[in-house]
């Protein structure tokens, strides 16, 4: 096909159906008119006809053509990226986060803060995980570059909040606790195989 084909718009055979449109009146008679001729035809009820007729099949027959946000809601693609979700280890229940850092260097949007110390232990952890939603775009770059697929996108994709505050907590992109057996892991490189429980065993350290 050449390019003056794809230019046309007309390309086949198109049934055209012409309106016979009376011109719009120009004067305060003319649309008065108008109005009069209308209503006298009853075209407001045909509209209000349409109407009744859908929100009675809609509440007596069971035909709701629309979702009840948020009781109900559509499905979305599993590779969207919504709302980070913190990870669990499937063992011990401790979060897989071991302050790298390194999605907080590589954040576009410079919306990922991230404070670390020492335990009794010695051991590394978190202490303070904040992600700003008003400023993050979800380009993923934080979920790809985690070594311990600590921080994932999940499904959850509401953002409304009368407080910015609520938009970063750490404990809210965290698995809960007595949740966990429900924990969806991703797939893809590093992953954690389907099996993986049979696989774990018991360890001494927490982590």
């Amino acid at each position: 096909m050449s390019i003056e084909n794809l230019k046309n718009r007309n390309v086949g055979v198109q049934n055209y159906r012409m309106l016979d449109l009376e011109p719009t009146p120009t004067t305060g008679w003319g649309k008065f008119k108008r109005v009069l001729k209308r209503s006298i035809k009853l075209e407001l009820l045909v509209g209000l006809k349409v109407t009744f007729r859908e929100m009675f099949k809609a509440l007596f027959m069971g035909e709701m053509h629309t979702v009840k946000y948020p009781l109900e809601k559509l499905p979305i693609s599993p590779r969207y990226r919504a709302i980070h979700e913190m990870k669990r280890l499937l063992e011990s229940g401790h979060y897989r986060c071991i302050g790298c850092g390194l999605c907080e260097k590589i954040c576009i949007s410079d919306c990922i803060r991230m404070d670390t110390r020492y335990d009794e232990n010695q051991r590394k952890e978190v202490s303070e995980y904040t992600i700003n939603f008003g400023r993050c775009i979800f380009c993923g770059y934080c979920a790809e570059v985690c070594p311990e697929l600590a921080i994932v996108h999940g499904g959850r994709y509401e953002t409304a909040s009368e407080q910015r505050a609520s938009f970063s907590l750490f404990e809210d992109m965290l698995t809960p606790i007595d949740k966990l057996k429900e924990q969806k892991e991703y797939p893809g490189f590093g992953a954690i195989s389907p099996n993986a429980d049979e696989n774990i065993k018991p360890t001494p350290l927490a982590y």
